[in-house]
């Protein structure tokens, strides 16, 4: 048994597909996907567009419920819990990082990161002690006081990392992360990413980059709705470990980081 196996599963979904009606056609863009992601996994999920992938990483970020099957995050079925304890899950749990960093521009660096501690009922100081402590975390200790404008793109997406660390989740989803960002920002993008997964964090990262996909731990590939291959990555490459039926596994390369 592997090191991960071992481990609690944080995300355990079972069976799921997602059935989307456009007008008269449907479109099954999940079909009965079987997941598994420990605690403490780095995994990155790929796939072309139209794939799923994006389905995928809606459903396991509770912004969207499969049409069948079930999912378990953290222990509790979230596949069937009503709107208000979803949200109240989604904040508690889960941490996003997207694509375009979705900073406010008029705020500073501290207040962005705050900005999701404001619902919780914190007071104004530990709100920004929290914040504070998030943007150390991820370097940025010497800028709190900074606007998005006078920040680097790679700066600016740490700001959004730290935001999504400031409720201490336990999975951090991150969308493209390093889509908006030169070569060089990508790779001290996914050095942060790597050593808060060495500190036990969860971390699923979706991307199309191979050698992005190459910093994680694991590598899932979705095609046609199905998880095509599901491999551990070893020293830069993923090697060929099909987990689900339905296509079979091809060669892929990927170069070391």
């Amino acid at each position: 048994m592997d090191e991960a196996a071992a481990r609690p599963a944080l995300v355990d979904i079972t069976s799921v597909t997602k059935t989307y009606r456009m007008g008269d056609f449907d479109v099954h863009a999940l079909r009965g996907v079987t997941l598994r992601i420990a605690e403490g996994e780095f995994a990155a999920i790929m796939g072309a567009s139209g794939s799923g992938k994006s389905t995928l990483m809606n459903i396991l970020g509770c912004l969207d419920r499969p049409s069948t099957g079930e999912y378990f995050l953290d222990g509790a079925e979230v596949s069937r819990l009503e709107a208000d304890a979803l949200a109240e899950m989604r904040s508690q749990t889960l941490g996003f990082v997207f694509q375009s960093f979705n900073l406010l521009a008029r705020t500073t660096a501290l207040e962005n990161v705050e900005l999701p501690l404001v619902y919780t009922g914190l007071r104004p100081a530990l709100r920004r002690a929290r914040a504070k402590e998030a943007l150390e975390r991820v370097g940025l200790g010497e800028r709190l006081h900074h606007h998005p404008s006078q920040l680097s793109g790679g700066q600016q997406q740490r700001v959004a990392i730290a935001r999504a660390l400031v409720n201490r989740p336990r999975l951090i989803l991150a969308d493209e992360p390093t889509g908006n960002l030169d070569s060089h920002a990508s790779l001290e993008m996914m050095a942060l990413l790597q050593q808060l997964g060495d500190e036990g964090m969860t971390i699923v990262l979706v991307t199309h980059e191979p050698d992005i996909a190459a910093h994680a731990r694991r590598v899932i590939v979705v095609r046609d709705g199905l998880i095509e291959r599901d491999s551990p990555i070893e020293a830069g490459r993923w090697t060929e470990a099909p987990r689900q039926a339905g296509h079979p596994a091809a060669p892929v390369r990927v170069a070391s980081p």
